[in-house]
C-alpha cells in the first residue's frame, strides 16, 4: 500500500493562489466591516463583498488546481484564509483589552464555507468547459526555440 503525503493531494500553488485572491479582495473589506461594527448597515455591504471575495478566491484555487479535487481546494483556501484573519482579529481584540468573540468568529464560518464550496463547484465547471487559467496555458505552450524559424528565415 501506498503512503499519501499532504503534496500529494493539495496543490498548494492553487491554494496560494486563492489565498492571494481572498486576500486583496475578501479580507479588506473584512477589515473594514470590522471597524464599523455591527451596527452599520454598509458593514453588512461589506460582509457580502468579502463573501463574494472568498467566492472568487476559493473558485480560482478550485480552477487552477491539477490534483482534480476542485471542490477540497475551494473549502480549503476559503477556510484558511478565513481563520487566519479572525485569528488576528481575535489576537487584535484581546490586546485590546475587548470581548473576544469567539462564537460569532465560528459562527461566520459557516457562510465562508458555503462560498468555498461554490467557488470549487465554479472551478470545477471552468475546468469541465475546458476553460484553462493563463498560468496553465502558458505553461504547456511549447516555447520558441531552434526547432521554429524566426522571422525573416527563408
Amino acid at each position: 500500500m501506498a503512503v499519501s503525503t499532504a503534496s500529494d493531494r493539495w496543490d498548494v500553488d492553487a491554494i496560494k493562489a486563492g489565498a492571494g485572491v481572498c486576500v486583496v479582495f475578501a479580507v479588506p473589506l473584512q477589515v473594514i466591516a470590522a471597524l464599523l461594527g455591527n451596527d452599520s448597515g454598509l458593514a453588512t455591504l461589506l460582509r457580502i463583498g468579502a463573501l463574494l471575495g472568498f467566492l472568487l478566491g476559493a473558485g480560482v484555487a478550485a480552477w487552477v488546481q491539477q490534483r482534480g479535487l476542485p471542490l477540497s481546494h475551494g473549502l480549503v483556501t476559503a477556510l484558511v484564509t478565513f481563520a487566519v484573519v479572525q485569528l488576528g482579529f481575535i489576537l487584535a481584540r484581546a490586546v485590546a483589552g475587548n470581548e473576544l468573540r469567539l462564537g460569532a468568529a465560528i459562527a461566520n464560518m459557516a457562510p465562508v464555507l458555503g462560498v468555498g464550496l461554490f467557488g470549487g463547484f465554479l472551478g470545477r465547471r471552468l475546468q469541465r468547459l475546458g476553460i484553462q487559467p493563463s498560468i496553465i496555458r502558458n505553461a504547456s505552450r511549447p516555447s520558441a526555440g531552434a526547432d521554429e524559424p524566426s522571422e525573416g528565415a527563408p
